[in-house]
């Protein structure tokens, strides 16, 4: 069963684009909202909304974010709604939530399948993983632009490479099946490096490209997107990736590292890319 949260629309809402028709999307994983210090939730939660509310993205594909914490988000950011199921299904364990700014973007459609031999069957695992994996994706109309696209959000597994490899075909089968001409984007922490094979298995033959090569402007390349909360790690170890398929320019993409007096709101550095569809 999906979930989705909409709360009172804020009016007027101008988005931080380099022009009208751009869109920024973000890939951003929470962290799952511990609430024993350090780190905690309650500490980080004042942050993660000050920094999203200063970047403004239209999109955000979330990964670890459990219900409660989701809920807060959107009671801290009213002009967004987010669509998402738990892992564990309906509402248990951790979601791959989209928010979306309801002033820009309306769904149309959306899905979701587990990262399994049977996907169609919720908390399912299969190829070595015990943690459930998932994909979140939803169909959107751009308000702006009258324009459609899809938006994938994923988080694959952190310990087994097989379960890796066997969920980047999957979503590479899923997207070639909806036999589409519309943009496809899609966010995830895939917990591998850019020159990792499952990422060699999405970007093959170019049937995704990976926007961070795309894009004419890169911010903040030095730094790992994942640094556990400690000081930014200058080692260029991106493992959270945003992805395209199909007519997407790409004007800018950044590592964004914000944090308040030595907290980040999370132990991954949002990444967020700037595109324009065709």
């Amino acid at each position: 069963m999906a979930v989705c949260l909409t709360l009172a629309s804020t009016q007027g809402q101008t988005t931080k684009t380099q022009n009208p028709d751009t869109l920024m999307v973000m890939s951003y994983n929470l962290r799952y909202a511990s609430q024993t210090p350090p780190n905690s939730w309650p500490e980080r939660r004042p942050i993660m909304a000050r920094m999203l509310k200063a970047q403004a993205p239209d999109l955000i594909g979330t990964q670890e974010g459990v219900a409660l914490q989701l809920r807060d988000l959107a009671s801290d950011l009213p002009e967004y709604a987010w669509i998402g199921v738990g892992r564990d299904g309906d509402t248990k364990g951790e979601f791959m939530a989209i928010f979306y700014r309801k002033a820009r973007l309306q769904p149309l459609s959306t899905n979701h399948f587990w990262l399994s031999d049977t996907p169609e069957v919720p908390a399912s695992t299969s190829w070595g993983n015990t943690i459930r994996r998932m994909v979140t994706y939803v169909k959107f109309k751009d308000l702006r632009t009258q324009k459609e696209f899809f938006h994938w959000n994923t988080h694959f597994d952190h310990q087994v490479q097989v379960a890796r490899e066997k969920s980047a075909e999957l979503l590479k089968q899923r997207v070639s099946a909806l036999k589409t001409d519309l943009p496809v984007i899609v966010t995830g922490d895939f917990n591998a490096l850019a020159a990792n094979k499952a990422y060699n298995i999405l970007t093959g033959d170019g049937f995704f490209a990976d926007t961070w090569t795309l894009a004419r402007q890169r911010v903040g390349e030095e730094y790992a997107t994942f640094n556990n909360f400690k000081e930014l790690q200058k080692n260029q170890k991106r493992i959270d990736w945003i992805l395209s398929r199909g007519a997407v320019e790409v004007s800018k993409t950044e590592i964004i590292t914000y944090s308040d007096n030595g907290q980040f709101p999370s132990d991954h550095l949002p990444l967020a890319v700037w595109i324009t569809f065709k």
